[in-house]
């Protein structure tokens, strides 16, 4: 890999881009701002690795000039000492650039739709989805997300049946995609008067938020279906029928949406929902292929695999797909989940650079 004409390809794409945002008219076009200014601070940090790189190299370069010369004695050893620690940064210098030009997914700069359900574990289940829930609340307020809610069903004695929301930010599906998969809680339950350790456990699946331009739906595809929205315990219950109900009869997908008191709001969101929902059927296909080409498949959005498991008798949190152990469980469930989702995008990079490095 041709390291420096692929920096400086990168940085003067980084140079367009400043000069873009710097452009008044920009502002009239709020999509366009929003795409460019994503890929500008998408280079922001390899443009600078650059800048760095570049000044190392000409310290090295004026290192090897002194110790040719060899005119004195103690300047050429100041030299030779100064180039073996340069020679070290520089190397560290590229093991991050080649980490930051793997080519990103596309989608890895879109928001994300996340639907947490309540799988095996009854009620015990129903409050772990909720659990969830609040932990990645917390961890979208850390990362100055934004968090819409598009669809509840809450459980009769805490957390949820089943509940989907929208994450809006910078790189949003590229940290959320690596949840996708089935969730395994082991703890004494509230419900438990016996004080026995429980297994149960949750699905998540985060798709990427698919603008229209990324999925065609025919109007003649759907069935609508209006109805009277329901609340837990009686309260917030509709008295018109704003919910929404939205089949796509070719795939079978349903989506329903009660959140709103507008019924044209809440079908809106079921269509965002449901565009969603058929653009994950092409990115399953895209990942499985990728799969196929590696040892390992951290981002698989396998909704049936079992990904992590959290034994609070313990304090442990384990990621099977990593072999990942913790013991900060209390934190992590608060939101802290930093480590992890870091630990993820670096194992999923390592084995996308050995992927590249054999294409080459």
């Amino acid at each position: 890999m041709n390291i420096e004409k692929k920096l400086q390809q990168l940085k003067s794409r980084y140079e367009e881009l400043s000069v873009a945002l710097s452009d008044p008219a920009i502002y009239d076009s709020p999509k366009k701002l929003t795409e460019v200014t994503r890929e500008h601070s998408s280079l922001k940090e390899i443009v600078e690795e650059y800048h760095q790189w570049k000044s190392i190299q000409q310290q090295i370069e004026g290192n090897q000039e002194i110790i040719e010369a060899n005119e004195d004695p103690e300047l050429t050893e100041m030299a030779r000492m100064e180039l073996d620690e340069l020679k070290k940064q520089m190397s560290a210098l590229e093991e991050s650039i080649r980490m930051n030009l793997i080519p990103k997914d596309p989608e890895d700069s879109k928001n994300a739709i996340v639907e947490i359900r309540a799988g095996t574990g009854g009620d015990e289940a129903a409050i772990f989805a909720g659990n969830l829930f609040e932990m990645y609340r917390k961890y979208a307020d850390d990362r100055k997300w934004s968090m819409e809610l598009m669809d509840v069903h809450p459980s009769e004695k805490g957390g949820y049946k089943d509940i989907v929301f929208k994450l809006e930010g910078v790189d949003v599906f590229a940290e959320m995609k690596y949840e996708s998969g089935v969730h395994r809680v082991q703890r004494v339950p509230e419900t438990e008067s016996q004080g026995r350790v429980h297994t149960s456990a949750a699905t998540v699946a985060v798709l990427p938020e698919a603008e229209e331009v990324d999925v065609q739906i025919h109007p003649s595809d759907l069935e609508f279906e209006a109805y009277r929205a329901s609340g837990a315990g009686g309260q917030h219950v509709n008295t018109t029928d704003s919910a929404v109900r939205i089949r796509h009869i070719p795939s079978g997908v349903v989506v329903t949406c009660q959140q709103e008191r507008s019924q044209h709001k809440n079908r809106d969101k079921a269509m965002a929902m449901l565009r969603s929902k058929l653009y994950e059927h092409e990115l399953e296909q895209k990942l499985k292929e990728r799969a196929d080409a590696r040892k390992k498949q951290v981002s698989t959005g396998d909704r049936s695999a079992k990904i992590r498991t959290y034994n609070f008798p313990q304090g442990r949190l384990t990621d099977h797909r990593i072999g990942l152990t913790l013991y900060n469980l209390d934190a992590i469930i608060k939101g802290d989940l930093s480590e992890v989702i870091k630990a993820l995008r670096v194992q999923d990079n390592l084995e996308r650079m050995e992927e590249l490095a054999g294409q080459m």
